[in-house]
């Protein structure tokens, strides 16, 4: 399976279908080997005390692609956003997934779907602008239940 986004467009709608990579612990050599150099999505969590995974970051990349924003954000000798993230990746058992594309538009509307799904209040980012409603399906080889 290619772990790729894919849309359909009907009318001023489009549908999305994510599909994810398998969730993997964040290990800097298992990500330098395995994940692409490419742009994408990735959804980043942590593994609290009851080994439940919790929602850290969402976000998409472009320039260096997947496999350098991954390792930039799950490892603490990389951490520089603040002294709380820094904790977290050293305290915590971190773990990602993600997918790639080729289309900013395509992944500015998913990431603002998810977001908008774990942040409805105030969700940080904007769609596209292209079409009047977006539609998402995500397809991952494990099931992930996150909590906030």
């Amino acid at each position: 399976m290619a772990y790729e986004i894919t849309s359909i467009k009907k009318n001023d709608d489009v549908y999305y279908t994510v599909n994810w990579s398998p969730l993997a612990v964040a290990d800097r050599w298992d990500i330098n080997a395995k994940v692409p150099s490419v742009a994408g999505i990735y959804e980043i969590y942590w593994m609290d005390e009851n080994k439940r995974l919790r929602m850290f970051n969402v976000g998409q990349t472009h320039y260096g692609g997947l496999r350098s924003e991954l390792r930039r954000l799950t490892d603490p000798d990389l951490c520089w956003d603040n002294i709380n993230t820094k904790k977290i990746l050293e305290d915590r058992e971190i773990w990602y997934r993600y997918t790639c594309s080729n289309s900013a538009d395509n992944m500015a509307d998913v990431v603002w779907f998810l977001m908008t799904t774990f942040f409805p209040e105030d969700p940080p980012v904007e769609h596209s602008g292209r079409y009047r409603k977006i539609f998402l399906t995500e397809s991952a080889p494990d099931r992930l239940t996150w909590v906030e």
